[in-house]
Parts: C-alpha cells; structure tokens; sequence
C-alpha cells in the first residue's frame, strides 16, 4: 500500500508528539457495528439498520474485516490528533509514527510478530469498505470510505523499516475533531481480549458515563447493535458469562428481567485512587514486555 505523490503534497505530515497521553475514543465507532468482534477472518458484509441510521461494511476475501482489536490504531489515531488540538498544534489526515510508538499506545510488545500484525491490521482497515448514513444531513445520502485511506512503510537506506505513514479518511477525521464525538476511556481497555468484551465496554462507556443511576439495553436490542454473525443465544449466553467474570473497566454490569425480556443494566464504580494506581502498574508492565 502506498500513499500517492499527489495526494501526500496536499496535506501536510501530521507527527504526533512524546510522551504519554489519555486514549480517546471516537462515539461514532462507541455506538454501531462497523467492526468484526471475532479473531477468525470475516469476509460475510455487516448490514444494521435502525430507524435513519443506516451502515453497510464490506471486506475483501484476501484480508477479512477490519476488527475490533484494528480499530486501537484508530484510537491512537484519535487520541494523537485531539492532543495536538488541545495544545493548539496544527493536525493533518495524513500522519506519520513509528510501529514502536503506535504498539506501545495500544499496551502491544514491540517484539516478535507484533509488526507483521501491525501491517495486516493496516491493511484490513484499509481494504475495508463502509458506507453510512450517519453524521449525513438528511439521513439517505451515503458516504463511502475506508478507514485509512492509504498506507506505506517508511525504510532506511538499509531496508529496515523506520516508520509508518497513512492518510485517514475526511469522515473520520472530521468527527475526531469534533469535541462532542470523542471521549477519554480507560487504558485498561487495551488489555481486554474478547471481541465482544471490547465491544460492550465501548458501548457502556459511550452510553453509561457515569450517571447516578446508570444505564441499561435490552439484550435483543445490544445484539442487532453489536452485528455478530452468532445465533442470539450465544450472544446471550456470552453476555451472562461477562456479566458473572465483571472484566469492564469503571463499570459494574448487572441482568435484570422485565416484562419478560432480560436487559443489561450498567453503572459506573466509585473512582478508587488505588486500585487505579495499581492497574497503571500493571499496565505499564504490560506495555514494556
């Protein structure tokens, strides 16, 4: 994958600054199923509809969908920019990084294999196609993109690879620099391993905050949101072995029965300075191994 001559000199290279920052999440990705949950390649098309929200993502047979575990480029995407933002530094679509900067965001070794995983996440998100009503003014026109434009490998004069630069999408980018489209989650969401595991905490998080009284979904309802392949049942029986294990950051989950049908109620958990100081511990343990 490479970034054209012509479209690169139009934009000017964004390169994100040191040290550590907050990870930002966009709500827009919070909010619908525009990413496989499973680790195993799925070429088979997501199709969600829900009153004028609209989305249609398609995969090529030779990558698969982008995944959820993808889209941690896009959040560090997200979170370079917005910090630029606020410091008053000018941002760009069209970004450069080292692999080494970007795994270590996302609490990924730079050892081993993780690079090669790094090119393939590139490349799912590149080769995937979405198309989606939202943040379309009148609800039917269509906007198609992928979530990275283009991509290439920098190298030196050696051959080793030294960075890597892509172009993000003008859909993407615009709600990233919306205030209103992108919040702060917890690091800790990097270290969550089920597809579906990540999916719920970004959907509590977007939908939960932390309100008094929390927030609760019907179960029915999360499924069509989550647009998994798997019969309802599974995704039922998954969700109350989450619900038993309570591996989501920040927030307690419960499942109630009303009126004959289960819902998922979520509320934040009291802020507690130790448990947090610890978690950054291992955390940080995590991101140096």
């Amino acid at each position: 994958m490479t970034v054209t001559a012509p479209r690169a000199r139009q934009l000017k290279l964004f390169h994100p600054g040191p040290g550590d920052i907050a990870p930002r999440d966009a709500q827009d990705l919070m909010s619908w199923p525009f990413f496989s949950l499973a680790k195993r390649k799925r070429t088979a098309p997501i199709r969600f509809t829900m009153g004028k929200i609209w989305i249609d993502v398609e995969a090529t047979h030779e990558h698969g969908m982008a995944t959820i575990w993808d889209a941690d480029i896009l959040i560090w995407a997200a979170s370079q920019i917005v910090e630029a933002r606020d410091m008053g530094r000018p941002t760009s679509r069209l970004m450069v990084a080292t692999p080494h900067e970007i795994l270590r965001f996302i609490r990924r070794s730079a050892g081993g294999d993780h690079y090669g995983r790094l090119k393939a996440a590139l490349d799912r998100l590149q080769s995937t196609s979405v198309a989606t009503s939202i943040r379309q003014s009148d609800g039917r026109r269509r906007h198609r993109f992928s979530w990275i434009n283009e991509w290439k490998e920098r190298l030196d004069a050696s051959g080793r690879p030294v960075g890597i630069e892509l172009i993000l999408p003008d859909w993407f980018y615009a709600g990233i620099l919306d205030r209103a489209l992108i919040l702060t989650i917890d690091p800790a969401y990097f270290s969550l391993t089920g597809g579906l595991e990540r999916w719920l905490y970004r959907i509590v998080r977007k939908h939960g905050g932390r309100q008094l009284n929390g927030w609760s979904f019907d179960v029915a309802h999360l499924y069509l949101k989550s647009g998994m392949l798997e019969p309802r049942r599974h995704f039922a029986f998954r969700l109350r072995r989450i619900v038993t294990a309570q591996p989501l950051p920040g927030y307690r989950l419960t499942l109630e029965t009303m009126q004959g049908r289960e819902r998922l109620h979520f509320v934040a958990e009291p802020v507690d300075p130790i448990r947090q100081a610890m978690r950054r511990v291992r955390q940080d343990r995590r991101s140096r191994a």
